[in-house]
């Protein structure tokens, strides 16, 4: 018999399930040894890790903690220092105490009750804050009115939850910047005379400003009060002599008004323009909005 018949008639190979040759294998139910899988209704289940087969790993026990934690470098910038990155940096470098002991451990959290120094200085954990309003007319810079009238703080009422208070003040028919804050170390610096705060107003006066009054006002005035000395002084460009904007750093009180009424003129309105750097632009009269990081960097390097 040659071979080609051997292969039809003789001993089937284990491929077309014969007993010879290679053994049945599990996939097509033989009995080898190995086992149908049970996708093939064997009872041996192949190990698989797809399609929701994986082994179901215990999960890792959850860290409760203490409530309240927070990162150290959240704290550090909560409390008005810095930004979270630059916090990172000043933790490194050793700026910073926990209750006494130098932490440098990046993601370190601190606890509501901790002491937190930096430099020596005693942090507070409220986060600080800062909104700016371009305030309009009849308004009062005051937290708080006892005759009942319409305060500044209607106005910023939603922009947020923590207890925040004008920087210095605006007089009612006063209008521009007025920057609100529950950073007491800044609001401090930004009014007190010898950090020199840089302010710009717009003023409109009751009749044509005469260029020997401006010249007056630029040398410098004696007022009831002591001598006022302005920055810059000079007519509104494309308006009429009527205009004029002055730039000065003093902080005294209705200190742009008296300068004027001592040269003789009525202010007919008055807008600041410009407060420590910060300005109107996109602000529209009434409206507030939060300072930029950077704008917050800004007012903090004032010296």
């Amino acid at each position: 018999m040659d071979k080609s018949d051997g292969k039809k008639s003789g001993g089937s190979s284990g491929r077309q399930g014969g007993n010879s040759g290679r053994k049945s294998s599990g996939r097509q139910g033989g009995n080898g040894d190995r086992r149908a899988s049970g996708r093939q209704g064997g009872n041996y289940r192949k190990k698989s890790f797809s399609r929701g087969n994986a082994p179901i790993r215990k999960a890792a026990p959850r860290r409760t903690g203490t409530p309240g934690l927070i990162r150290l470098n959240k704290y550090i910038a909560n409390a008005g220092i810095c930004s979270r990155r630059e916090a990172d940096t000043y933790i490194a470098a050793g700026n910073v105490t926990v209750n006494g002991k130098t932490i440098t451990e990046m993601g370190y959290k601190v606890q509501p009750t901790d002491e937190v120094r930096f430099d020596g200085r005693l942090l507070q954990r409220e986060r600080k804050e800062y909104v700016l309003l371009n305030k309009p007319r009849n308004f009062i810079t005051t937290t708080r009115d006892e005759k009942g009238r319409r305060t500044v703080m209607e106005l910023i009422s939603r922009a947020s939850n923590a207890r925040l208070v004008p920087v210095g003040r605006l007089d009612r028919n006063t209008t521009g910047l007025l920057l609100f804050t529950n950073d007491g170390e800044l609001a401090k610096k930004l009014t007190h005379p010898k950090h020199g705060v840089r302010k710009i107003y717009h003023v409109e006066l009751d009749k044509t400003f005469k260029s020997a009054d401006l010249g007056k006002l630029r040398e410098g005035l004696e007022l009831e009060d002591g001598r006022i000395e302005v920055d810059e002084a000079s007519y509104i460009d494309g308006a009429s002599k009527k205009e004029v904007g002055v730039e000065l750093h003093s902080g005294r009180n209705r200190i742009v008004r008296r300068i004027f009424e001592h040269l003789g003129y009525q202010v007919v309105k008055l807008d600041r323009v410009v407060l420590a750097g910060l300005t109107k632009k996109d602000l529209p009269r009434g409206h507030w909005r939060h300072l930029t990081e950077q704008e917050v960097i800004n007012l903090r390097m004032i010296q």
